[in-house]
């Protein structure tokens, strides 16, 4: 694995991360998104990173400087991508849109650069015809909190190259992730293939109005001893994110409690920009969210 320089397309909830836990680890990456407004938020999430750095790995002042001359950004797609020996792509869960981006990638990638998909939900053979490069593509998939919930799902399909899955095993074993490779393709890959139906049943429980997102939250926590329930995981996942889930899970079966669970997270959620930890507002308002307090399960 001679990767060096890596690319991260899209500065949302995960892409962030991802840069700063390569840059962390002495890559050189180019954060890439649409335009300069998106990259100036990007930025201003990265001291909450320091701090989190600072407190779950013990990371000095002198490693987080590092870490910072190690990034570098960008809102033109060319330029981003012009030395990059991987490219991670973490745009929006919509398929149109991760189309529309490789298909402008095959474009002005150069030849060398390995293609990888941050996608939750969807699988690499439903993009790598459009990559212009199957060979050189594969999912590449992290959780939320990359620093401490350290775990990268590597995923090919039936055209990945054996080489490029295996450098891509390296990269993330050397970003200091706990490797995952997956024998074959699954869709929700193995953690959301367990996280993805937990979740749509606490929604379900509320689109049914069996009780309230604390209610169903203090349940799981008092019953099983987790940190928190399934409301605040959809906060920190990313409440755009689970729409566009549920939207397309919908649309596919056509089934009434999805469609009924879709126009209630667009109507209260969505269209209120009330999208979670990102906004702070979703189920709970942040940064103090009610799930921390004390008497939580009183």
């Amino acid at each position: 694995m001679n990767y060096k320089n890596i690319t991260v397309a899209g500065s949302g909830v995960l892409g962030y991360q991802i840069a700063f836990q390569a840059a962390f680890h002495n890559f050189n990456v180019t954060v890439y998104d649409i335009n300069d407004e998106m990259l100036a938020k990007a930025k201003a999430k990265f001291p909450k990173m320091c701090a989190a750095f600072k407190r779950d790995l013990n990371a000095s002042d002198a490693d987080l400087a590092v870490a910072f001359d190690n990034l570098k950004y960008s809102s033109n797609l060319a330029e981003a991508v012009k030395d990059a020996d991987l490219l991670i792509e973490a745009v929006p869960e919509n398929p149109a849109i991760k189309i529309d981006f490789y298909t402008k990638l095959a474009k002005v990638a150069v030849e060398k650069t390995v293609f990888a998909t941050n996608s939750s939900t969807l699988l690499p053979s439903q993009f790598a015809e459009v990559t212009g490069r199957p060979s050189q593509f594969l999912a590449l998939h992290f959780a939320n909190d990359i620093w401490r919930n350290n775990t990268a799902e590597i995923m090919g399909h039936s055209g990945t190259n054996p080489a490029i899955f295996n450098d891509v095993v390296a990269f993330a074993k050397a970003i200091g992730m706990l490797a995952l490779p997956l024998q074959k393709e699954q869709p929700g890959y193995i953690l959301n293939s367990l996280l993805v139906p937990f979740l749509g049943a606490a929604t379900d429980l509320l689109v049914k109005e069996v009780a309230e997102p604390q209610t169903i939250d203090k349940t799981w926590m008092k019953a099983t001893g987790a940190p928190i329930g399934p409301f605040a995981i959809l906060d920190i996942v990313g409440i755009n994110t689970v729409y566009n889930i549920n939207k397309m899970a919908s649309e596919k079966s056509k089934n009434p409690l999805k469609i009924k669970t879709t126009e209630f997270l667009k109507e209260n959620f969505i269209d209120t920009n009330k999208l979670g930890v990102s906004t702070g507002e979703g189920f709970y308002t942040y940064p103090n969210p009610a799930y921390k307090e004390d008497d939580f399960l009183s």
